[in-house]
């Protein structure tokens, strides 16, 4: 192994068997997903017989997991796979799909196995809702997670000290092609007035990156009668829980409101700067944010990029963001409001180490090992 390569391993606790993986962290394409390319190292006199198995999960996890209700866990495997490592079902060339698991082979010798999986397209990216400070137990999330044990078979019981778990990410970084800036008009009439508002926003881009400025370019042409008391730009999240029903939660992360006004015959042309970002928004619950790994950081959840085929059903938590213009109109009977939203996406930039993996794609073999 290069002497810069990082190799994740985590043994279980009656040392029988060990997962070592190159990466924890898996880009979805949109066209397809990295495989989960890794081994397993196993120690035969410890495992006294029994074969070893290796699991790819994606929990969609909705509650505790000490919660259970009329026989009802707050859970649901939304993806499960187990195959067979040792005894081998395949030999070690056969089994081996990457680079990363020749090295490791090499390296790790002759009680090391490879293991090989392909997601499925219509998984979701690794996102939670985070919790209220005073929250406590596991959060809202959308979880993967690599588990490897021991066992007599496959559905036989399995011992804590003979299983080890590591858990995956599965991430999606912004498009390489841009596309068009997008742009909202609209104009509303109103009852004894000649001339109707018009109101434009438009943003400079369509994707932008986390930590990023976004700037709103607001156009505002009032030949109405009617008084603009105030314009409020907002960054808006659409959190979408997609299980048994379709819940949305649009919470502003970022807001502008400088008490703006346009008389009867007036214009106003102005650029409106919004930075959403986490630590601005750590005390509110229910803000979508990246799945992390163990106690790092993280930011607010990426936008959602999914094939128009995908099953709804089973994406679990689908982010998106849109910038919201609203208006206020003053009037005789009381104030009204006009509403522009502009979709955009907010990702993180594509790292050249993907794009280089994405050149050189790996090359599936056929497997015997059925998923269960």
């Amino acid at each position: 192994m290069s002497p810069r390569s990082v190799v994740f391993k985590k043994l279980c606790k009656d040392k029988s068997v060990g997962v070592y993986l190159g990466r924890r962290d898996f880009v979805d394409h949109v066209d397809h997903v990295d495989p989960v390319d890794g081994v397993v190292l196993v120690d035969p006199v410890a495992l006294q017989g029994r074969k070893v198995f290796v699991t790819l999960s994606c929990t969609f996890r909705y509650g505790p997991d000490d919660v259970d209700v009329m026989g009802i866990a707050f859970r649901r495997e939304l993806y499960l796979c187990t195959r067979q490592v040792y005894p081998p079902l395949l030999d070690r060339e056969e089994g081996t799909h990457t680079q990363t698991q020749a090295k490791l082979l090499r390296k790790l010798g002759g009680h090391a196995y490879p293991f090989f999986f392909e997601f499925p397209d219509n998984l979701p990216c690794s996102v939670a809702l985070q919790p209220a400070p005073h929250d406590v137990g596991k959060q809202c999330a959308v979880e993967f997670e690599v588990t490897a044990f021991s066992a007599e078979s496959r559905d036989a019981k399995t011992h804590k000290r003979s299983s080890v778990k590591l858990m995956l990410r599965k991430v999606q970084f912004a498009p390489e092609v841009e596309g068009l800036a997008p742009s909202v008009e609209t104009s509303r009439d109103f009852v004894m007035s000649e001339q109707p508002l018009t109101v434009k926003a438009s943003l400079d881009k369509e994707t932008y990156y986390h930590g990023e400025t976004i700037k709103v370019d607001v156009s505002v042409t009032n030949n109405s009668n009617k008084s603009i008391k105030n314009i409020i730009v907002s960054v808006d999240q659409v959190a979408t829980v997609v299980l048994y029903s379709n819940d949305c939660y649009a919470k502003s992360v970022a807001i502008e409101d400088p008490g703006d006004s346009v008389p009867p015959g007036a214009t106003l042309q102005k650029v409106y700067k919004l930075l959403p970002v986490l630590a601005n928004n750590r005390e509110r619950r229910g803000i979508a944010v990246d799945g992390k790994l163990k106690d790092e950081d993280t930011n607010l959840a990426s936008s959602s990029i999914v094939k128009d085929e995908a099953l709804k059903e089973v994406l679990g938590i689908m982010v998106s963001y849109r910038v919201t213009v609203k208006l206020i109109v003053g009037g005789m009977m009381g104030s009204s409001e006009v509403d522009l939203e502009i979709p955009f996406k907010l990702m993180h930039p594509k790292p050249a180490a993907v794009r280089r993996r994405r050149r050189g794609r790996w090359s599936s073999r056929s497997s015997s090992a059925a998923p269960t």
